[in-house]
């Protein structure tokens, strides 16, 4: 039997459900997942391997007019996403009626490649809205199979999965069949500690947040990390770190548990607030934290 392989990328508005559909395919957390919208960062590859397969999702960011130089680079991650595509899956939620961005939404709809437009919790949805909603998209993009489904609740996902092996392209693997992801370990540490300030802090201060993981030391049976929180301002530093630390202690304990189950091991992690000013704007840094997709 030929072996079938090729790259299923997701885009589509921010909070529609895009890193728990990936991560229900991969079976692991790979996105890291937040009712706060700009969640995902950077475009995260997530690879389901078969005898006679290889599916390399991709979850990018969710589509918006950039308003600072990290969100136009997050943006370029979407456009990427168009360019090496086998498959496109176009991902909306119950309610929605359109794209943020008219110029993607035309990219779509023009696609050559297939589109699979999967209309996400319906779990929230009334029968009648359902077949409204149905009806609406199938008119917008005509060129997409449609699929109601639930991420969160696993409905219809292994239905979605069935459809794009039937649609893969036949071509070796593009890597190894061991491979989970194509990130490295610090990766997976940093986007698991952002997603605690995510979870713990208001307004602007996890926008404005960026992590770098400085040491990743594993032994047998120990890692040991190192970690710097950056941040734009003193202001923000005061707040991540909270009365006598007890905020960031907080974030630690939680990142602690989640990475011990992610790596397998016992976890020590050290971490530190340091003030990046204006890093959001800055190509050298945005370069270094890895945002320039040129």
């Amino acid at each position: 039997m030929a072996h079938k392989a090729g790259f299923v990328n997701i885009i589509g508005n921010p909070n529609v459900g895009k890193s728990t559909l990936m991560n229900a395919f991969v079976g692991e957390r790979l996105s890291i997942i937040t009712s706060k919208a700009q969640t995902t960062r950077h475009r995260i590859l997530g690879i389901v391997n078969g005898e006679d397969f290889q599916v390399v999702l991709s979850d990018t960011p969710g589509i918006i007019k950039p308003a600072y130089e990290l969100q136009s680079s997050m943006m370029d991650f979407v456009k990427s996403a168009f360019e090496d595509a086998d498959i496109l899956i176009y991902m909306v939620e119950i309610g929605e009626k359109e794209l943020k961005d008219e110029s993607f939404f035309n990219k779509i709809i023009h696609s050559k490649i297939p589109v699979l437009l999967l209309l996400n919790k319906i779990d929230k949805s009334s029968q009648e809205q359902l077949e409204e909603q149905m009806e609406l998209w199938k008119e917008k993009v005509p060129n997409a199979e449609l699929y109601p489904i639930s991420a969160l609740e696993n409905f219809n996902v292994k239905e979605v999965f069935n459809r794009i092996l039937e649609l893969l392209p036949e071509s070796p693997p593009y890597y190894p069949k061991d491979a989970l992801t194509d990130k490295p370990e610090r990766f997976f540490v940093n986007e698991t500690i952002r997603e605690k300030i995510l979870l713990h802090y208001d307004k602007e201060i996890p926008y404005a947040v960026e992590i770098e993981t400085e040491e990743f030391i594993e032994d047998d049976d120990i890692i040991r990390i190192k970690a710097v929180i950056m941040v734009e301002r003193d202001t923000q530093k005061g707040i991540i770190i909270g009365h006598k630390g007890s905020a960031i202690k907080k974030v630690g304990i939680e990142a602690r548990a989640d990475l011990e189950k992610f790596f397998g091991k016992q976890i020590h992690i050290e971490m530190f607030v340091k003030v990046n000013k204006n890093w959001r704007n800055n190509a050298y840094q945005l370069r270094r934290f890895g945002y320039d997709n040129k």
